[in-house]
């Protein structure tokens, strides 16, 4: 993990270290699976857009094709997930670990149900107002066959329930035996999901975006996924709505003197553990903390089941950066603008309303960022790559739509129409002033 003093060169290199999807290198092993796929050299760009024209095209048969090309799924496994399986996989989960998924479920309905009481109300006032309905039909995610993510169908799919969507379904890669993991099954028991469907990456999203002869299109798809799933959501965005592009992880620890180093490496290990490519960043105006949390690092780091890849995270993007005062490291947090950002500071409280730019922020040492991925509630799926700076976490906002309203009497046609047929004929829109003026004329 790089340690550097100044803002500047922490800002340097913070800002070299974004990206965007189509400026990943794919790794020699994935360009080898595209050769054995498609028979050519081609970047991911190109191959999403192969699999998005076939399966529009091809509908369930193009989903099995590329399920067993890319995931080695068996042909003769099923594109749906029968109400069978599902129940089975309820039965196999472990008891406990159903318990705190129902507890995890329960406290994220009950953080959004009150998102809910908050979010975009309608209104009429006068002449104007919104009706502000849920979206009827939407589609879910969820990436992974070794890697199982069981929170993330629980973070996704609990907002649209909240927010009144008539129709949920799920997408998620199938095992090399056609199974899907009873932890994802189970998972969308809870949240109440309709129907789950094997079609992993970029098929998955076709599936949903364009619909075939089993899957539903629906009218936003949602969740998080790989390079090849992400670019998928950038190409069929306006055909349906997505809920954003999210890269991989990353956490900002901002920590003062007062700070614990070993909690603030184990907020660092945490995100580290997830992915050879998250970012875990320290920033702190204590140099004797930036130390003792390195140290903590390292001590930590030797005693983790996922040990290879923190370390492959920590060595290419782990960064500490030691400034000058607080109101630097905040600052350059909010520039940064990054998915979690971690307060373990003296009066953290006070320091929280200076957060411009996060996903989402962990006031105080005992609010560890690993409970936000499961059990506080907000949804864990949350903006990347410095797009909180104009964009949120996952929430029921995701999947509610406005209905602007206009009705006017007498009286509020006599007070809005005459400006608005002298801008028309200002704009050399002739055709839309006659159609005030020959109502005001009635009138």
């Amino acid at each position: 993990m790089r340690l550097v003093r100044g803002a500047e060169e922490g800002r340097r290199l913070l800002s070299r270290w974004r990206g965007t999807p189509a400026a990943v290198d794919l790794p020699a092993a994935v360009r080898q699976e595209i050769r054995r796929v498609f028979g050519a050299e081609l970047d991911a760009q190109t191959v999403v857009e192969r699999i998005l024209a076939d399966v529009r095209d091809g509908g369930d048969a193009a989903v099995r094709r590329y399920n067993e090309a890319i995931d080695r799924v068996p042909p003769s496994a099923p594109l749906v997930v029968s109400r069978d399986e599902i129940a089975a996989a309820c039965q196999a989960v472990d008891a406990e670990v159903m318990a705190a998924l129902r507890f995890a479920a329960d406290r994220i309905r009950a953080f959004h149900e009150a998102q809910l009481r908050h979010a975009a109300a309608s209104f009429e006032e006068g002449p104007f107002g919104q009706r502000v309905r849920p979206l009827e039909r939407a589609g879910i995610y969820v990436p992974g066959t070794q890697a199982v993510y069981p929170s993330s169908v629980l973070m996704t799919a609990i907002p649209a329930r909240v927010a009144g969507v008539r129709e949920l379904y799920m997408v998620t890669p199938a095992a090399t035996d056609g199974s899907v993991s009873p932890l994802k099954l189970a998972a969308a028991d809870i949240a109440g999901v309709d129907g789950v469907f094997r079609a992993g990456g970029a098929q998955g999203i076709a599936a949903l975006a364009f619909g075939t002869e089993s899957i539903p299109r629906v009218d936003k798809v949602c969740g998080p996924g790989n390079i090849f799933v992400t670019l998928a959501k950038k190409a069929v965005h306006g055909f349906v709505g997505i809920d954003g592009f999210f890269g991989p992880t990353e956490t900002v620890v901002v920590a003062d003197a007062h700070a614990d180093p070993a909690l603030c490496a184990a907020d660092l290990l945490a995100q580290a553990e997830h992915d050879a490519l998250a970012s875990p960043i320290l920033i702190t105006d204590s140099e004797a903390l930036a130390e003792a949390a390195l140290a903590e690092v390292e001590s930590q780091l030797a005693t983790l089941e996922r040990a290879d890849i923190a370390r492959a995270a920590l060595e290419a993007q782990g960064l500490a950066v030691i400034v000058d005062s607080l109101e630097e490291a905040l600052a350059l947090a909010n520039e940064y603008a990054p998915e979690h950002l971690c307060l373990e500071v003296r009066d953290a409280d006070r320091w929280a309303e200076r957060v411009a730019n996060a996903g989402s922020v962990f006031v105080g040492g005992l609010s560890a960022e690993a409970i936000g991925d499961y059990t506080a509630g907000p949804s864990h799926v949350m903006p990347t790559g410095g797009s909180a700076r104009f964009a949120s976490s996952l929430g029921v906002h995701d999947f509610l739509k406005v209905t602007s309203i206009v009705s006017l009497d007498g009286s509020a046609l006599t007070e809005l129409g005459p400006a608005a047929a002298a801008i028309a004929r200002a704009e050399g829109l002739t055709a839309h002033a006659r159609a005030i003026e020959r109502r005001l004329e009635k009138g």
